[in-house]
């Protein structure tokens, strides 16, 4: 195995190998751009390192070649006492994880080479200051002390010189510092600093190996779901000096603006100074305008060469440079990080110069960025007191009171407060409490349990399953994990893009739709070959959708209809009935009000096709849980409190998500889908009469037997066949593919079925054995840990869940070769599960409304990539 790559070896194309900070070390140095001679340890080196926390075989003797080639590149010997060659040792996974993992710069010095670098530069200062610089970083990130004991000894001799900056110590001050550096090694480790430079050099590459499962690394992927990595790779580098006096510098720029987007450079620099000093804000680095006046040589030089690589790379670039003694090195470019306003803008600029094709330039937007073009966010430059992190259900930001109680939420939202909803977890009888508050954060669940479902449908910020927090509702308050105690009524923030809770109240920026949004996404509509429809249960959801781009509703939900309060009491009245005629009776006075839901539902989605599905939660959800709410129920329906108790305990579960529910419901009791299917199709005649054109499918939950869907489907069918003559719009009948026997059966299920909708959300959880609502509890631990690369609730499981969709696909269209099949579960607007069901053949995806846009960009993405 080769574990060292020259920079004169590698290229742009083997970032996975050689991280991306290397491979683009490899590709600029054979652009001829100039940039200091060095290697690159792979990452697959770094793999075995942390799996045996030794270095392999031969191993040592690369290195030793390899910065042999340094030294005759440089005319410098590593660790030599009259002409010391340094390096700096630098992170860089596959992809850029910037801050995350450590660097250690200055890398060769010690008391013999401090001196041949003082002989060779005639910079006594620029010398001493590289040598405090290096003692502080490597017993920081090597030797594991904390920065601040080296800020305090900093501070002191400072104070007692009478000067605010570093830059106006001595050359003797700065030779005193390493002296006092140093005494603190000895203090805080009982050993004295490493002066070999080849173990310091050992050293540190091993420490920024570590650095790859440190805490800011660990998070820092699991915040940005960045997995499928095996380590950082580390580039060994020859240093050059930013310190050397006015004719040095170094600064960041980027060749666009990563805010706006706009064609302009920018970014800042420093002279007389080190990359650190950029990014640490001991001083306040200049405009890199600025650069212009100062030396302009230079800054001409750099506007030609990032321009080149922009050209080359066909993106904007992030730019690391420095200016040693009025020489340009550039020691890192990548692909610059941006706002989602600013990669749309880019984007269209891109294609506009002529640089890149419309597929190219969509395949340079992430598609989970554009949440942010669709809600609030807060603002970047807030300073922000995080008390609690939880799980990001629903993106967007909100501040409010806090409230424990849905009707609590109702009431403040009616005095006109802002309101966050606090709750261990919400249930289908917090909607309306859900509707009211402007953010809702639960201690337990998932992201896909019922309160990251209906916020993201409603396009709420949302933070799930926080086990940072302990709520006490009895004394009104939540409890961190810090021991703050935060009362009812005081303000908090929710950022639904972290999942971070935030104490206070903090400032907001508003969402920005422009017209190179739009045109960007109906470059995606030419580009997918996948539908993108929307999981909306309601007109208002529906046209917001519409609004967004959706073709259709691919999951109406009809159990959030049953919870509005005109229509939970005959809801409760026809659970209740212990008759079939009390049940027709109850269900009577439902059937109109959701027909009328229907009949706007489809006036909205005038032409594209509405999956409706019929009843699906067992039916204790629909019924109060606390005493005092049972008692106002049995005193409406004429019975006792004990009656009532007793009945609402006989419908009680173990495990209710596999019980008494979906079709089995309309296998025990028929009159409930005949109820539905009557709704929706004298829905379907209104709506047409209206002018609407109509396309209804009605799906049928939770079907593991083939006998199952036969015997409901003549049910409904029979209910259509009634309106025969007055029906002149499409109807379709179909089950939900959300068990794995269905799968496993597809073919069966498929003789009575007109279209297959994957319900990815039960699938995972029956194909794990797992509780979507309590997996919260352990699988952040199973992802820190390396069992699961990311939570199944939120990335589609290709491997299991994905080889049963797979089979179900093949059984299901080896009986119908036009069998219309998509996906409605929360996966249908995550971008590599979009891309997922493109490569396995469905016909669409569907999501919440705000998740649209970002389907879309996934589909566009997947078709070409495909193609």
């Amino acid at each position: 195995m080769k574990y060292i790559y020259s920079f004169d070896e590698g290229s742009k194309d083997q970032k996975e190998l050689l991280g991306g900070k290397g491979a683009n070390l490899c590709e600029m140095t054979s652009l001829g751009v100039p940039v200091p001679p060095g290697f690159v340890i792979t990452t697959e080196t770094c793999r075995d390192f942390l799996d045996t926390q030794r270095y392999p075989d031969g191993f040592d003797k690369e290195v030793a070649l390899n910065l042999a080639k340094v030294e005759e590149s440089c005319g410098k010997i590593f660790g030599d006492k009259d002409n010391p060659l340094l390096v700096s040792v630098r992170s860089g996974a596959a992809v850029s994880m910037p801050g995350m993992m450590d660097t250690v710069l200055n890398l060769g010095l010690n008391d013999e080479t401090v001196q041949g670098m003082i002989a060779k530069t005639n910079n006594p200062r620029a010398a001493y200051d590289a040598y405090r610089r290096f003692v502080n970083m490597f017993s920081n990130v090597v030797l594991g002390l904390s920065h601040e004991l080296f800020e305090e000894q900093m501070e002191a001799i400072k104070e007692a010189r009478g000067v605010e900056f570093d830059t106006d110590l001595s050359e003797n001050d700065l030779k005193e510092l390493v002296a006092l550096y140093k005494a603190v090694v000895q203090k805080h480790t009982g050993q004295p600093f490493p002066e070999n430079p080849h173990d310091q050099l050992k050293f540190a590459i091993e420490a920024v190996f570590n650095s790859w499962n440190n805490d800011r690394a660990i998070t820092y992927r699991k915040i940005n779901n960045i997995g499928g990595l095996i380590g950082t790779a580390v580039t060994v580098q020859a240093m050059v000096f930013g310190n050397m006096g006015e004719t040095s510098g170094t600064g960041v720029v980027f060749t666009r603006n990563p805010s706006t987007g706009e064609k302009v450079l920018y970014g800042e620099f420093l002279m007389n100074a080190q990359g650190e000093d950029v990014v640490a804000g001991i001083r306040t680095p200049k405009d890199i305008q600025s650069l212009q006046e100062v030396m302009p040589e230079a800054y001409s030089q750099l506007v030609d060469i990032k321009d080149k690589l922009e050209n080359h790379y066909k993106d904007m670039q992030d730019i690391e440079f420095t200016i040693q003694e009025s020489k340009l090195y550039f020691l890192q470019t990548r692909t610059g990080k941006r706002t989602a306003r600013a990669a749309i803008k880019i984007a269209k600029d891109l294609v506009d110069e002529g640089l890149v094709t419309k597929e190219q330039a969509l395949l340079k937007i992430d598609p989970e960025c554009l949440g942010q073009l669709l809600h609030k966010q807060i603002d970047p430059r807030a300073e922000l007191n995080v008390i609690a992190t939880g799980l990001p259900a629903s993106p967007g930001a909100a501040s409010g009171v806090i409230v424990f109680e849905s009707d609590e939420a109702v009431a403040a939202d009616e005095h006109g407060h802002k309101v966050i909803l606090v709750r261990k977890e919400t249930s289908p009888e917090d909607i309306h409490g859900m509707h009211a508050a402007d953010g809702i954060l639960t201690s337990t669940g998932g992201m896909t349990s019922h309160a990251a479902v209906v916020a993201r449908g409603m396009g709420k910020c949302c933070i799930a399953g926080c086990s940072d927090i302990i709520i006490d509702k009895k004394h009104r308050k939540i409890i961190t994990r810090d021991g703050i105690e935060i009362t009812e009524g005081t303000i908090i923030t929710l950022n639904g893009s972290t999942g971070e809770v935030i104490f206070g109240e903090v400032p907001m920026v508003e969402p920005e739709i422009t017209g190179e949004f739009s045109e960007i996404l109906n470059w995606a509509d030419q580009a997918k070959r996948l539908q993108v429809r929307t999981n909306a249960d309601n007109p208002e959801d529906a046209k917001t959708a519409r609004e967004y781009g959706a073709e259709g509703i691919g999951l109406c939900r009809t159990e959030h209809m049953f919870f509005e309060e005109d229509r939970i009491q005959a809801m409760r009245e026809m659970i209740l009935s212990d008759s079939e005629e009390g049940r027709r009776k109850a269900l009577a006075k439902i059937q109109p009000m959701q027909k009328n839901d229907f009949r706007e539902i489809f006036k909205v989605m005038d032409g594209y096709s509405v999956t409706v599905r019929l009843l699906d939660p067992p039916l204790h959800e629909f019924l109060p849980f606390f005493d005092k709410k049972i008692e106002i129920l049995a005193d409406s329906l004429g019975v006792t409190f004990e009656q009532l108790k007793n009945k609402i305990e006989s419908l009680h579960e173990v495990n209710p998500m596999l019980g008494h529910r979906g079709c089995r419901l309309a296998i025990t009791y028929p009159e409930i889908y005949q109820m539905q299917a009557r709704a929706i199709i004298e829905a379907g005649i209104e709506a047409t009469k209206d002018g609407a054109k109509v396309i209804v499918e009605i799906e049928i939950p939770l079907v593991g037997n083939a006998s199952e869907l036969k015997v409901l489907r003549r049910e409904i069918q029979e209910v259509i066949d009634e309106y025969e003559s007055a029906i002149k719009f499409e109807v379709k009948i179909g089950t939900m593919i959300e068990i794995p026997r269905a799968c496993l059966t597809a073919d069966e299920i498929a003789e009575h079925a007109d279209f297959f909708s994957f319900g990815t959300n039960d699938l995972t959880q029956t194909t794990y054995g797992l509780s979507r609502d309590d997996a919260g509890k352990f699988v952040n631990t199973y992802i820190e840990r390396g069992i699961l690369g990311h939570d199944p609730a939120q990335k589609l499981d290709q491997a299991g869940v994905g080889a049963l969709m797979k089979i179900a696909v093949e059984k299901g269209r080896s009986k119908d070769e036009n069998l219309e099949i998509g996906i409605c579960g929360e996966h249908g607007g995550e971008p590599s599960s979009v891309e997922f069901c493109h490569n396995i053949g469905l016909n669409y995806v569907s999501c919440s409304p705000f998740r649209v846009p970002v389907a879309r960009l996934a589909a566009a993405q997947a078709a070409i990539r495909h193609s």
